[in-house]
């Protein structure tokens, strides 16, 4: 019994005490005050941490769902038969993102496109990419024969079968590397705030700026948590999927 409840259990009191830091994060000031300097500030006070994670999950969500757009259509390209030579080139193009660290994808990005969230996204886009790409493409290379082979005795045109049965059964495993992606971003998104966007990595700097440590743990244990979170929540709409596409299949 204890396995079964109690990992929602610690899910359920990480996101109570997530909540209830970002609404009042004053609670924790006699917790946190040991890691400050005397007469300095315990609690980040230069702007509203609960805005800062929304602005901090909004640039990641942009990032992922252009990444996956982006990645999905490659891999169901070059998995068709027209599109089948196309396959090293895109491997080369999602391979950028790894290839440059985001910090200079940053600094190319910011002549173009000026400080803010813009340079943030970019290097957030393309660092997205290839786990999406690899999954989306191990997730059609492992779908059943049979049912293939069922859905053209049925009829089905190339773009019916894409979209009916394809996609579906590939879903998890696409997901699977869309929740890489998002816990990756997650982290990477940070460094953001050294081009002036709005993330958290902006309490990070404060507190590295000012050797408050308080500041640096606050910022740190937010993105720990919220990643957390979303690979659990994404983890178990992944199995859901998988039990589902399961059925389909037997």
């Amino acid at each position: 019994m204890t396995g079964t409840w109690f990992p929602w259990f610690a899910r359920a009191c990480l996101l109570s005490l997530l909540v209830v830091f970002l609404l009042s994060p004053d609670l924790f000031e006699p917790l946190l005050s040991p890691l400050a300097q005397e007469n300095a500030p315990v609690i980040y006070n230069q702007g509203s941490l609960l805005t800062l994670t929304l602005l901090h999950l909004r640039t990641v969500a942009i990032a992922t769902a252009a990444a996956t757009v982006v990645a999905v259509l490659l891999a169901i390209l070059v998995t068709r038969p027209f599109g089948a030579e196309f396959l090293p080139l895109s491997r080369s193009l999602v391979n950028v993102g790894q290839t440059f660290p985001p910090v200079a994808v940053l600094a190319l990005a910011v002549p173009v496109l000026g400080f803010g969230e813009k340079p943030t996204l970019v290097a957030l886009f393309l660092y997205g990419l290839l786990p999406i790409f690899e999954n989306t493409l191990t997730g059609f290379a492992t779908l059943p024969g049979p049912v293939l082979e069922a859905a053209r005795g049925a009829g089905m045109t190339d773009r019916q079968r894409l979209w009916r049965v394809e996609l579906p059964l590939a879903m998890p495993i696409i997901l699977a590397g869309i929740r890489l992606s998002v816990v990756v971003s997650l982290a990477t998104a940070t460094i953001g705030s050294t081009v002036a966007a709005k993330t958290l990595g902006e309490v990070i700097i404060a507190g590295l700026q000012t050797n408050n440590t308080a500041f640096v743990l606050q910022g740190g244990l937010i993105v720990g948590a919220v990643a957390i979170l979303l690979y659990d929540g994404l983890s178990a709409i992944e199995r859901i999927l998988a039990r589902r596409t399961g059925l389909s299949q037997a």
